[in-house]
């Protein structure tokens, strides 16, 4: 494999302050030396201290300058880019550490144990395609394409393998080659996906990583040794396995394996749904693009969608004893959009849905409790009102008339409008909110007079066999776009918010999903390619300024994998109108 880094230079610091000369070799492209080549640049710490460089240098050789902690150094962020050790920095740069116990720090630990296992299952299986699937209980799903089960046998050797390569501690470096060289590495590797995209994204130089005789696409930083990845386990699951690693918040340790078995049948039977339309990865769908078949696609995705909402609907139906239906989901699930499509459906089947938002039972501002920061945590369970909640569920239960709350948000206060509501024979009502499957929500009301609903954007595609899309990346483009779109906010707004955004949803969401009568898959394949349009112009207008950059440039690496597709191809009633706009719904 050709490399970038085939020579290097001598350069040196001179840390300000000190007069301390310190001889540094920096990776370099190789060149003759040229003295007028020469110049100084000013590395600058995150306690305030600068360091004058000559040429470049790669924060490998920087690394005694941070500050020591306890966890290891990962990456680091230069001028908020998060790039690996190996980086060669040639530019005046504010550089901070990644830690191992950051949620940065986690994802690339996560990647770098992926491109382990890609490397390993290289040696053991040659031949064979590794193919990645959904994350699972703190782990990613695997199978391997040979038309067999994987077997116990093959999970020790595999795991062996990996820990072989680890112990051995590998350098894993990262550096560009030729298009034509990484074309004839992907095809002698029989990364068949991973070639296939290179037909739809054609740059002269292609980065990326490499263990050994291993090679595969920079989608992000690595670590820069294998040594660091000790922590992880690979055990068997179904016809596959499971990649397990631990949490940023303790990385020395794995956290006991959580079965979702239900989210896991949804997941599979939508990966066999993909394989029958051989649709698996984006570079399936950008031929589709490319062969002006998309629109075909377009329809069958949001038929499968419809169906499965209409099978949810006859899942009611055949209960029979369901007077409330409520749908919870992460943020930018698509709950607004699945709650009036579901209405619809059922109205089909016979009933009339009324609906009760659970933001009209909010407490009110004065009695919100308050998070470990001091600020309205307006999603915990105790900001809504569950006392009068549950009354009024009885009372429409009973047939009596209740006066429905409403809630300002300006002012922070529940008040009654004078609005009315009752239920007749053939009502049923539908609500919708993150504490939905919580039966601390409603504690008062009969299991069978409710059905709950759990909502996930999981899509089945892959960017290639060994590089999957995040189920929260495809919630953040969504929110991006309908905040840009509908509130006001700029991409590094929401991108500010989103991590605790998603603390919320691990502590008040993810862990009743399996409390769910139904679950469906709102992900549509094709989305990413339409959200795409809208999300690169906000993305670029984060500047390396704002701590948000290093987000932003990671989605817009994302968003360049995919070709496009016109917002005049999505239907009007099509979840992906939620968050772009022009939706046949009034929201």
């Amino acid at each position: 494999m050709a490399s970038a880094y085939v020579g290097c230079t001598v350069d040196f610091l001179l840390c300000k302050g000190t007069g301390r000369v310190l001889f540094l070799f920096a990776n370099s492209a190789a060149r003759p030396y040229n003295k007028s080549m020469d110049k100084n640049i000013a590395i600058t710490f995150p306690d305030g201290r600068t360091i004058a460089a000559r040429n470049e240098v790669t924060p490998l050789s920087l690394l005694s300058d941070f500050e020591q902690k306890d966890e290891a150094i990962l990456a680091v962020r230069v001028n908020n880019e998060i790039q690996p050790l190996d980086f060669p920095v040639s530019i005046n740069a504010n550089i901070e550490p990644v830690y191992a116990n950051s949620p940065a720090g986690a994802a690339i630990y996560r990647r770098s144990l992926c491109f382990v296992l890609g490397a390993a299952a290289h040696i053991c299986f040659p031949g064979a395609r590794l193919l990645v699937g959904h994350s699972l209980g703190h782990g990613y799903y695997y199978t391997l394409d040979t038309g067999a089960p994987f077997t116990q046998e093959q999970a020790r050797t595999l795991k062996a393998q990996m820990e072989k390569l680890i112990a051995e501690d590998h350098p894993i470096a990262s550096g560009y080659i030729s298009y034509k060289d990484a074309c004839d590495n992907f095809e002698s590797l029989g990364l068949s996906e991973t070639r296939k995209q290179l037909n739809y994204r054609c740059p002269g130089q292609v980065r990326v990583n490499t263990l050994a005789d291993f090679t595969d696409l920079y989608f992000g930083p690595l670590v820069y040794r294998t040594g660091l990845l000790s922590v992880f386990d690979l055990m068997s699951y179904h016809e596959g396995f499971l990649l397990r690693f631990p949490m940023h918040t303790q990385t020395d340790k794995l956290r006991q394996f959580e079965d979702e078995p239900k989210l896991f049948e949804i997941y599979r039977r939508y990966k066999d749904w993909g394989k029958r339309l051989d649709v698996t990865s984006v570079a399936s769908l950008n031929q589709l693009i490319h062969d002006r078949k998309v629109n075909d696609f377009i329809n069958i995705t949001e038929t499968l969608q419809t169906r499965c909402i209409a099978g949810i609907a006859d899942q009611i139906l055949a209960r029979g004893t369901a007077r409330v239906v409520l749908i919870a989901g992460p943020s930018s699930s698509g709950k607004t959009t699945t709650s009036k499509k579901l209405a619809m459906q059922l109205e089909a089947v016979g009933y009339q849905p009324k609906v009760i938002a659970l933001d009209n039972y909010y407490v009110g501002r004065e009695q919100t409790p308050r998070d470990e920061h001091g600020n309205y945590d307006y999603e915990c369970l105790e900001a809504l009102n569950i006392q009068l909640l549950n009354e009024n569920l009885i009372d429409l239960f009973a047939g009596k008339t209740i006066k429905t709350p409403s809630y300002d948000f300006h002012d922070g206060i529940s008040y009654f409008s004078g609005e009315t509501m009752a239920l007749g024979e053939h009502d049923i009502l539908v609500m919708e909110g993150i504490h939905g499957l919580n039966d601390k929500l409603t504690p008062l009301i009969p299991p069978e007079k409710k059905f709950k609903i759990y909502l996930s954007a999981l899509t089945q595609l892959n960017l290639d066999d060994h590089n999957r899309i995040s189920t929260s990346d495809n919630r953040l483009v969504r929110r991006i776009v309908r905040d840009a779109h509908f509130r006001g906010k700029s991409a590094a707004d929401t991108i500010a918010m989103w991590n605790n955004v998603r603390k919320g949803e691990r502590l008040h969401i993810f862990p009743f999903q399996n409390n769910a009568d139904a679950m469906l898959n709102t992900a549509l394949d094709y989305e990413i390619s339409v959200l795409k349009v809208y999300a690169e112009p906000l993305l670029h207008c984060v500047t390396p300024l704002q701590r948000e950059y290093a987000e932003a440039s990671r989605l817009l690496q994302f968003l360049n994998y995919f070709s496009t597709i016109p917002e005049t191809a999505v239907p009007a009633h099509s979840i992906i109108r939620e968050f772009i706009g022009g939706s046949a719904f009034r929201y």
